[in-house]
């Protein structure tokens, strides 16, 4: 996907590339700036996590990749590759069970309907979800039903018998409505899949903590109108905890930084 005027020929193999993105809302001088010449690369098999105050574009940024909205200014390009966006809620179809979420998926990926329900029940299996095929969404705990959406996404951007292709996936604050032990514990999980899975992720928090857990760079947004401030490579070794000296010793640095930024846009 390529979004805006046509991308010069790559300088390096990237996921995702964000050259110059500027995003408005509205026209005129009412308009409100929400991106302002953003540039970004996210390399195959990268975990981005994406850091900065409310408002400053994050979420936007994402839908912008996802090819959800269009840009202003600037250039989006993903290649061929597959995506999927992950939202803090789960969004499950209630009426489905677990497994017709998933198969769903599938059917909009245009896979055949004798290779869904084993393909779902893989899925399922990945997620450490196989025994819940035939729950419906509101029998499941918070954990479990963004569990689901993990599958779900997973679904609809990874295919094992075609990896010519990328995966991305978009993670808009997955976690950031669960407990502090069930976070933890999805965050094994989703280091777990991006390593099996070799996915590229671009994941949105507000945590700096969880993106120091998670990240293999951190980049921080200004506030509004968003801008790249400053990028943190995370050179600690996997797994992680959250809660260890390493991690939190760069979540400060970082904090500090963003506490700085914050002041001086008086947000």
């Amino acid at each position: 996907m390529t979004q805006a005027t046509q991308a010069a020929p790559s300088r390096t193999a990237a996921a995702v590339r964000l050259s110059g993105v500027s995003k408005a809302f509205g026209s005129g001088a009412g308009a409100l700036l929400a991106l302002d010449n953003v540039s970004l690369d996210v390399s195959p098999g990268e975990f981005v996590c994406l850091l900065g105050a409310s408002g400053c574009g994050k979420s936007t940024l994402l839908n912008l990749v996802a090819d959800l909205d269009q840009v202003s200014a600037g250039e989006i390009d993903t290649g061929d590759a597959r995506l999927a966006l992950m939202f803090q809620e789960p969004a499950l179809f209630p009426w489905l069970t677990v497994t017709g979420n998933i198969e769903l998926a599938l059917k909009m990926r245009g896979v055949p309907r004798a290779e869904r329900r084993g393909r779902a029940a893989e899925l399922l299996g990945s997620v450490h979800l196989t025994g819940f095929e035939k729950r419906r969404p509101h029998q499941l705990s918070g954990g479990m039903r963004q569990r689901v959406a993990l599958a779900r996404a997973l679904a609809l951007t990874v295919d094992e018998q075609d990896t010519s292709k990328g995966t991305v996936l978009l993670m808009d604050e997955p976690f950031g409505a669960l407990d502090a032990m069930t976070r933890d514990l999805l965050h094994d999980e989703i280091e777990r899949i991006w390593r099996e899975k070799n996915l590229s992720v671009l994941f949105v928090t507000h945590n700096v903590r969880e993106a120091v857990r998670l990240g293999d760079r951190v980049v921080l947004l200004s506030s509004r109108p968003g801008r790249v401030v400053e990028e943190f490579p995370v050179p600690l070794d996997r797994p992680r905890r959250i809660d260890s000296p390493e991690v939190a010793t760069l979540a400060g640095k970082i904090t500090d930084r963003l506490r700085e930024e914050v002041g001086r846009h008086g947000s």
